[in-house]
């Protein structure tokens, strides 16, 4: 079976300025997986190409066994069907509500009628607890209910891969963690794979089942391994990072 996402020798960069070199990983069906490291690492470079906003410079990425680079425009439309993206910000369309925001990309790349797509929409809600805030307006939610909207439309499609670009950025403790235990939720009870860039060291020891570390100074990957792991690490680069907020207890 090929993995959800596959990544050999990919070179990114903008200009003459090279950001990632030579990054190599794989991640396996129903994965929970984070992208993390220090600023300029090339966190948002990696995600930008793993959703085929760039090319990279040179390299594969495959995405359940679909060549990505270079694909010609039909074969990149069904590639980045198997894909949602939630962005940081959430992105929803403030002057529509909330089921008007999930409802847009099932009447646009579906062929169903307009009564289905209510009710899948609906049904997404649902899997996020807002099933009761669907005629609401984004501005009248908080945000991580807002957050919570933004990933329900990123399903809207039933992606095999879901990307989120930081969650829990501007979110309290206790929303975060609530946030995190949706994704954990939606992980094993969909079935679907969940890339997360963050460098929230609380949400990565409660969603990752695996992390994966970059490093600005290499241009590239420095760690990949469980979040207890790269808690241990021997490596000044990975403890730092794992170091640098309050201490974190990491089980596993």
């Amino acid at each position: 079976m090929n993995p959800s996402i596959a990544v050999n020798h990919l070179y990114c960069g903008w200009g003459d300025r090279s950001i990632l070199e030579d990054v190599s990983f794989s991640i396996e069906k129903g994965e929970v997986v984070t992208i993390l490291g220090g600023s300029g690492c090339g966190k948002s470079t990696l995600l930008k190409h793993l959703i085929g906003l760039y090319p990279p410079r040179s390299g594969s990425i495959q995405i359940v066994g679909n060549e990505l680079v270079g694909s010609n425009y039909k074969d990149r439309e069904a590639i980045l069907r198997k894909i949602g993206v939630m962005y940081q910000s959430g992105a929803l369309f403030g002057s529509m509500s909330i089921l008007d925001n999930i409802t847009l990309p099932l009447s646009s790349f579906s062929e169903l009628d307009a009564i289905a797509i209510d009710t899948l929409a609906r049904l997404k809600l649902r899997l996020v607890g807002l099933e009761e805030f669907a005629d609401f307006f984004p501005s009248e939610l908080s945000g991580g209910m807002q957050k919570r909207a933004a990933i329900a439309r990123a399903m809207a499609l039933d992606p095999q891969i879901l990307f989120l670009d930081e969650p829990s950025a501007g979110l309290d403790p206790i929303t975060s963690a609530e946030l995190d235990q949706l994704i954990r939720r939606l992980a094993e009870t969909q079935g679907v794979t969940i890339v997360v860039v963050t460098h929230e060291l609380a949400s990565i020891a409660a969603i990752a089942d695996r992390a994966i570390m970059l490093d600005k100074t290499i241009k590239g990957i420095v760690a990949i391994d469980t979040p207890a792991a790269l808690a241990q690490s021997s490596d000044r680069r990975v403890s730092s990072f794992f170091n640098a907020q309050r201490p974190l207890r990491v089980e596993g």
